[in-house]
Order: C-alpha cells, then structure tokens, then sequence
C-alpha cells in the first residue's frame, strides 16, 4: 500500500504559476504510475497528467498541455505538477494517485490509492 500527501495548492490570480508536490511513502514508489486529477465544485473528477513509473512516459489534458509539468523523483517519492499560465477554469481540488504502471491512463478507476487533495484557485 502506499500513501500519498498533496501541497502546494492556494490562491493565485490568472496567468500566475504554482507548483503541487505528492509525497509518496510506503511501498516502493517506483512500483506506481502517479496521475494528478482535479474536481471542481459540481463537476465530476477529470484527469489532469499522468507519468509513467521511471517517468519515460508523460501524458497530459488537452486543457492543460503547453501549461501544465508533472515530473518524478523516485529517490524522493515525490510527483510534482508545475502549473503557468493558469486560468480560473483551473480552479479546483487537485489529487494525485499512485496506479498499475501497465494500465493506467486517464480514467480515475485505475488508480488504486488517493491522496486528500488540495485547493487551487485562481482569481480572474
């Protein structure tokens, strides 16, 4: 099992940048693909970026592509997601999840572990 702890969030106006982190810890974090999602108030959880185990492999939202980084550390168990050029349509609680590193993809029912989230909001 691995747990999974999200920072970073908070208030930013539009066009800012703000970087979240997840911090992994239990078992060995490479064993996981790490996607990022997001859910905004009445809408339903959409997938935001993925990355694969070594992080060879990165996967982005049409939304997001050109503005959005998720990039891995494995020696310290941690998935960030850099955000520049954000909008108030990138409003949201922001998760990451840890999943199988031969089937994830965009879809939240393959991811096996949730972080608790964290806010992001961006003022217009």
């Amino acid at each position: 099992q691995v747990q999974l702890v999200e920072s970073g969030g908070g208030l930013v106006q539009a066009g800012g940048s703000l970087r979240l982190s997840c911090a992994a810890s239990g078992r060995t974090f490479s064993s996981y693909a790490v996607g990022w999602f997001r859910q905004a108030p009445g809408k339903e959880r959409e997938f935001v970026a993925a990355i694969s185990r070594y992080g060879r492999s990165t996967y982005y939202a049409d939304s997001v592509k050109g503005r959005f980084t998720i990039s891995r550390d494995n020696r310290e168990s941690t998935v960030d997601l850099q955000m520049n050029s954000l909008k108030p349509e990138d409003t949201a609680v922001y998760y990451c999840a840890a999943g199988n590193p031969y089937s994830y993809g965009t879809d939240p029912r393959g991811y096996d572990y949730w972080g608790q989230g964290t806010q992001v909001t961006v003022s217009s």
